[in-house]
């Protein structure tokens, strides 16, 4: 590949030190970056400040992307250096070269800001990333299309940058751009978010149905950080969305469920009664719980809570729940589904502390346990 790319070059830098460009001649020093290195790592896609840079003048490069010329344009300033249409991959590129911010100081005009030693982890395309449906697909999802059936590719740029969507690249604007997660060298938001901007754009109910099940299933990312995003984007006011995570909360919650049996039998706690109500002798309901040790008067609520508009209500109602049976004497062990499934051991150690804790307390006061 990199030695296509020289071969176009060194002919195209033949014809330019022979003066059929006005911009050079042969005494105008070239850039000394070769130009393999590039091609290396863009592929055959560059920008028109890259190939300035490497001694292709304008005309130059419009002289090559003429009809049935060994280059095109792909997106306005991006260029494909071989003819025939681009590979995924190099789409993909070609997008981000598009809409990245310009180079950092230091930086060629056009060539995109590289990791260096103090800041290895700096991203190569700043202020973009791919997301929607091409980043669910770069994330691994089998619901989402394949790279080549797409017509356009998400872009995610903060919200005052000046772009616009054209040819192959849709831009999604933000006013908080997340912190993109690195997927076969390619700047990709996370996967909630490019959900969400995938779901904008959806009127299919199964298949967004599909992309957020399998969100939850695959261990991509929780329920709540799903509904967060859709909130954000306000679709929660469509209706095939809403059902989706109707849906999506009774799969997640089913699963963590599952891993608290798990984590209890795997770290050999005691067997506490599941899912059961409790009341006071002859009084109020105190309130569902999904696990209880009544000897110990511990119990266990998993907060699978998703953020919505009523959420302050939903989180004050959990909150005098807690305090309520707090002052009765029962300990509280609250636990989201992210921490067991990220550190279930430690969720573990949080539980056998309270039940161990349980012979220094009070005796807790005597409460009804019924089935739930």
């Amino acid at each position: 590949m990199s030695g296509f790319v020289d071969g176009r070059v060194t002919a195209v830098r033949g014809r330019i030190g022979h003066g059929k460009s006005p911009d050079m001649n042969h005494n105008t020093p070239l850039s000394p970056r070769p130009l393999s290195h590039l091609a290396e790592t863009h592929r055959q896609v560059l920008t028109a400040a890259q190939l300035r840079a490497h001694g292709v003048s304008a005309a130059e490069t419009n002289e090559q992307c003429r009809a049935g010329g060994p280059w095109q344009q792909l997106l306005p300033g991006v260029f494909l250096l071989h003819p025939g249409p681009p590979t995924s991959e190099e789409r993909l590129h070609a997008v981000l070269l598009y809409a990245a911010r310009g180079p950092a100081p230091g930086t060629a005009p056009g060539v995109p800001a590289q990791p260096t030693a103090r800041q290895p982890h700096r991203p190569v395309y700043a202020d973009a990333m791919i997301t929607g449906a091409a980043a669910l697909t770069l994330h691994g999802f089998a619901a989402a299309p394949p790279l080549l059936s797409l017509e356009k590719i998400d872009v995610l740029v903060p919200r005052l940058r000046r772009l616009r969507s054209t040819g192959c690249v849709r831009i999604v604007r933000t006013a908080d751009l997340p912190v993109p997660q690195s997927v076969t060298g390619l700047p990709v938001a996370p996967v909630p978010r490019a959900l969400a901007d995938a779901v904008a754009c959806l009127d299919d109910a199964v298949t967004v149905q599909r992309l957020l099940t399998e969100a939850v299933r695959g261990g991509h990312c929780e329920p709540a950080a799903i509904v967060r995003e859709l909130t954000d984007a306000r679709l929660l006011h469509r209706p095939h969305v809403v059902d989706a995570v109707d849906s999506l909360l009774a799969e997640g919650r089913a699963i963590a469920e599952d891993r608290l049996y798990r984590m209890v039998e795997r770290y050999g706690l005691p067997d506490p009664v599941w899912n059961v109500d409790l009341r006071l002798p002859g009084g109020p309901h105190l309130g569902g719980l999904d696990a209880y040790w009544p000897d110990h008067a511990v119990a266990l609520e998993l907060n699978t809570r998703a953020p919505r508009a009523n959420d302050d209500a939903q989180w004050s109602e959990y909150a005098r729940k807690r305090e309520y049976l707090e002052r009765l004497g029962i300990t509280v062990v609250h636990i989201t589904p992210r921490k067991l499934r990220d550190a279930p051991e430690q969720q573990a150690t949080v539980v056998r502390t309270a039940l161990m804790a349980a012979a220094d307390r009070d005796p807790a006061v005597y409460v009804v346990v019924l089935p739930r």
